[in-house]
C-alpha cells in the first residue's frame, strides 16, 4: 500500500522557505491538508512577514490542493496555540506536525554571546516543545499522531562554530526519546529526521552550479519526511537524508566492565579503558533506567549476588 495522506491533517513549521516549502508541496500531493506555518523572518530569525507562508499555500491550492498560511512564531506559545485553535476550527483534526522552523546564528563559542546561543535554542527547541504542547492533547485523544523533529548532524556528530545550533538540534533526540515513552499507548510515533541540503541556511558554503550544491537538492530530502509521517512509519528513530541517500543514526552504550563495588579509584578506570570502551556487545538502551539495571546486573554477577 503507497503512503497516502489523504483527509490528514498536516502542520509544518518553517514551511515557507528550503526545506519546509518542499516538506508541505510534496504533502499536498499526496493528499494532505496543508498548514504552512511561517513567521517569514531573515535567516538570524530577525524580522516578520506571511508572505513567504501565503506563497507556498498559494501554490498548493493552485495545484488543487487544500492549504493555509500561517505566521504563528513557534517561540511564543499564544501564537501557537491560536494556530491549532485555527486548524481544528476549520478542519477538526491535526495528524501530523513537523517541526521544521529553524535560524541560524554562527559563531565559535569564544565569540558567541549568550543572547545567540539562547536564541537558537528558543526557537529549535522551545519552538519544537510550544507546538508539539499544542497538539499532544489533540493526538492523544484521537488516538494517532506522527510528529517529526528536525535534528541536524551539527548536533548528531558536532560541527565547528555551530555550539547553539549543534546543542539545540541534539536536545531534540532527547525530548523525542522521552515523549516516545509517554505516548505509546496513544498511537503517536515520533521520530527525527537529519537532513542535508542546500538551502538559505548553508548555501553560501558551496559555489553555486557545484557538483556537490546540485546534489543537495532539498526536494530529495522531504520523502523521508512523508516517511516518517506514514501511518506505518517507524518510532523514535533517527533518519538522515541527503542526495538520494537515506540512513539510520543509532546511539549505542557499550557492554560495560565491572571493576569493584566498593571503590574505585580514576587508575581503576584508567586501567580497564580498553574492556570498558570495547564495541563487542554494545547495544541500544530505550531507557533510562536500563543502564541502571545493567550496571546493577554486572555488579550483582561478579559479587555472586541476586537481585531478586
Amino acid at each position: 500500500m503507497s503512503i497516502r495522506f489523504d483527509e490528514r491533517v498536516v502542520i509544518v513549521t518553517g514551511g515557507g522557505n528550503g526545506l519546509g516549502r518542499h516538506h508541505c508541496l510534496q504533502f499536498a500531493e499526496l493528499g494532505a491538508k496543508v498548514v504552512v506555518n511561517d513567521l517569514g523572518g531573515a535567516l538570524d530569525g530577525t524580522g516578520q512577514s506571511l508572505s513567504a507562508a501565503e506563497t507556498v499555500a498559494e501554490e498548493i491550492r493552485a495545484a488543487g490542493g487544500d492549504a493555509i498560511a500561517n505566521g504563528a512564531n513557534v517561540t511564543k506559545p499564544e501564537e501557537v496555540q491560536a494556530m491549532v485553535d485555527e486548524v481544528m476550527a476549520k478542519w477538526g483534526r491535526i495528524d501530523v506536525l513537523v517541526n521544521n522552523a529553524g535560524i541560524l546564528r554562527d559563531k565559535t563559542f569564544l565569540k558567541m554571546d549568550v543572547d545567540n546561543f539562547k536564541a537558537v535554542v528558543d526557537v529549535h527547541l522551545i519552538g519544537a516543545v510550544n507546538c508539539t504542547k499544542a497538539v499532544w492533547g489533540i493526538m492523544r485523544q484521537q488516538n494517532y499522531g506522527r510528529i517529526v523533529m528536525t535534528t541536524s548532524s551539527s548536533g548528531l556528530f558536532g560541527n565547528f562554530g555551530q555550539s547553539n545550533y549543534g546543542a539545540a538540534k541534539m536536545s531534540l533526540i532527547g525530548l523525542m526519546n522521552v515523549l516516545c515513552l509517554e505516548c505509546k499507548k496513544y498511537n503517536i510515533h515520533i521520530n527525527a529526521l537529519a537532513p542535508t541540503a542546500m538551502t538559505r541556511m548553508n548555501e553560501e558554503l558551496e559555489p553555486k552550479g557545484s557538483t556537490f550544491t546540485e546534489l543537495l537538492k532539498p526536494e530529495l530530502v522531504s520523502p523521508a519526511v512523508l516517511f516518517l509521517s506514514g501511518e506505518d512509519a517507524p518510532n523514535r528513530t533517527i533518519l538522515g537524508a541527503g542526495c538520494g541517500a537515506y540512513a539510520v543514526t543509532h546511539i549505542y552504550e557499550t557492554k560495560g566492565h565491572y571493576i569493584n563495588n566498593s571503590k574505585v579509584s580514576p587508575d581503576d578506570i584508567a586501567a580497564n579503558w580498553e574492556l570498558i570502551s570495547a564495541t563487542e556487545g554494545e547495544a541500544e538502551q530505550d531507557n533510562a533506567a536500563a543502564q541502571s539495571i545493567k550496571f546493577a546486573e554486572l555488579a550483582a554477577m561478579n559479587l555472586g549476588i541476586s537481585l531478586e
